[in-house]
């Protein structure tokens, strides 16, 4: 059931998303895309609370909860950074709005940015083993939890796996075309 679940509130984020933006930007309805983009986190909500119930109600623990709590961590710290991203993109394409905003394209700025969402992710994995702990506890039976211990673990690889890019743009950044200004400015002197 909690497979279900997450996959329905996956598939229900990014249809309330471009409900809630093509109602924004296509069709003008501004308190219907409010509307819309506030059940983004309903979604969350609803997701924790099944997680809880499945458990609670006898179920053994298994690699669907413990991605149901991956799933809430990734939708708290990432959720408002991907809102953002998919309402610039939205508004661009259809709305005539600004280019959406891109990452540095290289130097130290890009080490810094890499190292910035490396933290997030760290984060992302820290707050998931706190709802995963905390599910642990409400269950309150080890012999049915213990497969969260083990996704938490296994979970561990992306952070460590993810450390590679900001480590990469650290050591070997990459060169970084001067702008125009730079370049007057340069041939000036």
């Amino acid at each position: 059931m909690i497979l279900a679940v997450v996959i329905g509130c996956e598939i229900g984020f990014w249809v309330f998303l471009g409900l809630g933006l093509a109602s924004r930007y296509l069709w003008r309805m501004r308190r219907l895309s409010t509307a819309l983009l506030l059940l983004v986190p309903v979604l969350d909500v609803i997701l924790l609370a099944a997680a809880v119930v499945d458990m609670r109600g006898g179920a053994e623990a298994d690699w669907r909860h413990g991605l149901a709590g991956a799933y809430l961590a990734y939708s708290i710290v990432f959720g408002h950074r991907t809102l953002k991203w998919a309402d610039a993109k939205f508004a661009h394409r259809f709305a005539g709005g600004p280019e959406p905003w891109k990452p540095p394209p290289g130097g130290m700025a890009r080490a810094r940015y890499e190292w910035g969402m490396w933290l997030r992710i760290v984060i992302a994995y820290g707050l998931a083993c706190a709802l995963l702990y905390g599910l642990v506890w409400i269950v309150d039976a080890p012999s049915r939890t213990e497969a969260l211990t083990a996704f938490m673990v296994s979970m561990l690889k992306v952070p460590l796996i993810a450390v590679l890019w900001p480590v990469s743009y650290t050591l070997f950044p990459k060169k970084v075309a001067a702008s125009p200004e730079r370049e007057a400015a340069h041939s000036e002197r």
